[in-house]
């Protein structure tokens, strides 16, 4: 969606995991739904199973459903480059594979441009030793993740890898963005 119908739009992103990802931005102010599911491979409606097997050039992915009067979509970007690392190529800590590579799937030239403009902002701030290697890519589809993986950290906060995963991860987007979050 645009701007013009609503004032809604959205933003694609890989982050690795998509429930690490998920988690993050579901507590942003100005987001109005996350979605977790696939984008950038060659097989249509793929499964989470098809795309564990890293052959269907997928990548977990979220699509992020915001209001940019109160969030923009830079806001999301310069967000998602400190919310994970941008500059492991391929992988998200133990998670390995070209599925959980970092990339933006961007819908149109400003998406580009900003994305483009953003990774110049966190390379010349020097948040980051590495060079990023994060795909800014069009996006030329986006598959939703099946039920389970939905909103899966709120749901299962007891599971081992919600805790040593996800929960610091997000722990720590609490805290360096105190500011940002939504009311509970």
């Amino acid at each position: 969606m645009s701007a013009a119908q609503g004032g809604i739009e959205t933003a694609v992103f890989a982050g690795g995991c998509f429930w690490c990802t998920e988690a993050v931005f579901s507590e942003l102010k100005g987001v109005v739904h996350v979605l977790p599911g696939y984008s950038g491979g060659s097989v249509a409606n793929p499964t989470y199973e098809q795309v564990c097997t890293g052959r269907t050039g997928h990548a977990e992915s979220v699509e992020i459903t915001f209001d940019p009067g109160v969030v923009s979509y830079r806001d999301l970007l310069r967000i998602f480059f400190t919310t994970h690392d941008p500059t492991t190529l391929n992988r998200q800590g133990n998670d390995v594979g070209t599925q959980y590579r970092s990339a933006v799937f961007y819908r149109d030239a400003s998406q580009k441009r900003a994305a483009e403009e953003v990774v110049e902002e966190i390379t010349s701030a020097k948040i980051w030793r590495k060079k990023i290697v994060t795909e800014i890519t069009p996006l030329t589809a986006f598959y939703p993740a099946e039920e389970y993986h939905r909103d899966y950290f709120r749901r299962n906060p007891e599971k081992s890898y919600c805790q040593i995963v996800i929960a610091p991860k997000v722990a720590k987007f609490r805290q360096k963005y105190a500011d940002r979050l939504r009311a509970v």
